[in-house]
């Protein structure tokens, strides 16, 4: 015999068809619990349930003192997941980290012949501006965890791919919370990595998909020298 949904997850459920029905979207404002109440048939303690639930997936936002409103339906719920993850896999090889990686540079290799297209004969000095932060922040000695996310933001922002964008996103908070948070050294050749941005943008004005994909490859082999000598010092977990 099926075991019945807790009366949880049927609200849980009510609202969110509640939501796709209406037709609402991120920020517009929800139905008091007193509606959500009446329209769905389900208790007052059932709904506040539900919204604790839908809360944390960022499908609704509650704004003490002004109500709840449909939320911003971002990733962040698996930024928090995988990050929390990362914490339980320390001392483990590094193996959550290593994976995040290996999806950002999934990631940017799916999409080269996509990028090659859209910035193919095209200027970009805004992208070039942050290469020259990035450069004078490493020859500092400094780490440039902002500028290097700007770049990556702006080069994906073409893409009609709004969930691709998202994922790259939420991937690369993941890596810049990680590394930190794992104690990873900084590279001591970062230099390459800047070098290998700029080689990622040459690549795509050029139209050339392939110099493109290998400067990907370099752009993370820093970081990859990294982590090996960290999993070499650990030893097996």
């Amino acid at each position: 015999m099926m075991r019945s949904k807790g009366t949880g997850n049927v609200a849980v459920e009510r609202i969110q068809e509640l939501i796709l029905a209406e037709g609402l979207t991120p920020g517009d404002p929800m139905p008091t619990e007193s509606a959500l109440c009446e329209q769905l048939a389900i208790s007052r303690s059932s709904v506040r349930e539900a919204m604790r639930t839908l809360a944390s997936l960022d499908i609704v936002e509650v704004r003490h003192g002004h109500g709840t409103f449909v939320g911003q339906l971002s990733l962040s719920p698996l930024v928090d997941g995988l990050l929390f993850r990362a914490r339980m896999d320390d001392g483990n090889d590094l193996r959550a980290l290593r994976e995040v990686v290996e999806l950002r540079i999934a990631i940017d290799l799916s999409v080269a012949d996509q990028l090659v297209e859209l910035y193919r004969d095209s200027s970009n000095p805004d992208l070039e501006e942050l290469v020259e932060q990035m450069r004078e922040l490493a020859s500092a000695g400094r780490p440039f965890p902002d500028a290097d996310a700007a770049f990556h933001t702006a080069l994906f922002s073409r893409l009609d791919n709004g969930l691709l964008r998202q994922l790259a996103q939420a991937f690369w908070e993941i890596h810049t919370v990680a590394v930190p948070l794992l104690q990873v050294p900084p590279a001591e050749d970062i230099l390459d990595t800047v070098d290998a941005h700029q080689a990622m943008l040459s690549a795509l004005e050029d139209g050339d998909a392939e110099a493109y994909r290998a400067a990907v490859i370099e752009h993370y082999r820093p970081l990859g020298r990294v982590l090996d000598a960290a999993a070499s010092v650990e030893g097996p977990a």
